[in-house]
């Protein structure tokens, strides 16, 4: 029955049917063949996986994305990021490393993140010189900062599939996102040097506070985000409610530059991904209690405990795993199914599951910019007609810096768990 299950499994994703039916099906597929189990089972388990308070924060924060997105805050943060680093070698990079990262605070979506920028820095950096396939690479990693930066999506997949607590998670990814952060804007001011790409002139100390002023209001949401989830003033559910308040309050009566039909298309489209991201999760929940109904997890530390037992050796295998997943699968569906089979394995060699959730979103957040299903590659082919093939061989040097940041992340723990431990 097992290898029938999974067999079907590979079938139809090697097939390309979309992530949620290669679960649900393969999944009915093996209860049907199951001695015990009754179909019945199907969605029963479909509803049990949604039936979550926490995941209710999802549509919320992907509707706070989205309208934030829809209105001016992506200008207003691209512009207090040129007036911050725009000046160095290489500027126009950094400013869409730098935007990103605020942005990625507000999203928590890769895709968002590199769609609402990079349809802004991409046409300037090509105008300044830069070659189109360096400006689409870079967009796109920096976009993958959207899942890492707090608030992610990601990370309350991860947060409620493993039972840890969502806002530990959100603080924990805070230095991992600084260091991913920092070693970009490093190889844009390298490449741009090389390459000869300037900066634009320097902003006078006034501009850069008009530009900050300008944009406080988009800065200030993660902070009231964060905060409030910390302090206890609100779950991260209410959390993402309150996100959603906030930023139809700013762009609509403040800013005042979301119409009506702008607000219709932004819930629609914030609906049609919130719904994908659910029937995925529904259909992952019903493969995880499958999976661990017939002891999958349990075979799975047996085989590893009597090769492995340095978990050190552990986090290579678990590393090369999510990399390779992450080419073929979107970085959701692969914490729904990765979960239940690693998580046990880590704890049980003395691994924090809240550092383990920090590497396998880094390791999926290069996902998004690696063919052949890399979500952030499409947006950026997109935005500059070319294809996923010429971005893919610019977007290598920049996969190597992420793979480094995932290695030091996941040998220095206290990266992730530093943050979590001082706030308590």
């Amino acid at each position: 029955m097992l290898p029938v299950f999974f067999i079907s499994l590979f079938v139809f994703i090697f097939l390309s049917v979309p992530i949620a039916f290669s679960l649900g099906l393969s999944t009915a597929l093996g209860v049907w063949m199951h001695d015990t189990l009754p179909l019945e089972i199907i969605p029963q388990r479909i509803f049990v996986s949604m039936n979550s308070f926490p995941l209710m924060a999802i549509p919320f924060f992907i509707l706070a994305g989205n309208l934030m997105g829809a209105g001016s805050m992506s200008k207003r943060l691209v512009n207090f990021a040129s007036a911050l680093v725009g000046h160095f070698t290489g500027g126009l990079a950094m400013v869409a490393i730098v935007t990103s990262m605020f942005f990625a605070a507000i999203s928590g979506s890769g895709a968002a993140t590199t769609a609402a920028i990079g349809s802004i820095l991409i046409p300037a950096m090509v105008a300044r010189g830069y070659k189109i396939e360096y400006a689409a690479a870079n967009q796109a990693v920096a976009g993958a900062l959207g899942i890492i930066i707090p608030p992610s999506i990601a990370m309350i997949l991860y947060g409620v599939a493993a039972e840890v607590s969502i806002g530990d998670l959100f603080i924990a990814g805070i230095l991992p996102g600084l260091l991913i952060t920092f070693s970009l804007l490093i190889s844009a001011y390298i490449i741009a040097n090389r390459r000869g790409y300037v900066g634009e002139e320097k902003k006078s100390f006034p501009d850069v506070l008009v530009s900050f002023k300008q944009s406080f209001l988009a800065l200030l949401m993660p902070i009231i985000v964060l905060g409030g989830i910390y302090s206890g003033v609100f779950t991260p559910t209410e959390a993402s409610v309150i996100a959603v308040v906030y930023s139809f309050v700013v762009g609509f009566f403040i800013y005042r530059d979301i119409t009506i039909q702008q607000l219709a298309d932004t819930l629609k489209k914030s609906a049609i991904s919130s719904s994908i991201i659910m029937i995925v999760i529904g259909t992952a929940g019903l493969f995880g209690f499958f999976i661990e109904m017939n002891g999958v997890p349990g075979m799975i530390y047996g085989s590893i405990s009597d090769v492995v037992t340095n978990k050190y050796i552990f986090l290579i295998i678990v590393n090369i795993i999510l990399f390779v997943a992450g080419m073929f699968l979107e970085g959701g569906a692969a914490i729904l199914i990765f979960v239940p089979l690693l998580l046990g394995t880590a704890v049980n060699l003395g691994i924090d599951p809240v550092h383990f959730g920090v590497i396998m979103v880094c390791n999926l957040a290069i996902g998004l910019v690696t063919p052949p299903v890399g979500i952030d590659l499409f947006v950026v082919s997109q935005l500059t007609k070319l294809s996923i093939v010429r971005i893919g061989k610019a977007v290598i040097p920049l996969i190597i810096i992420l793979i480094i940041d995932v290695l030091v992340i996941s040998f220095f723990p206290p990266l992730s768990t530093w943050l979590p431990s001082l706030l308590k």
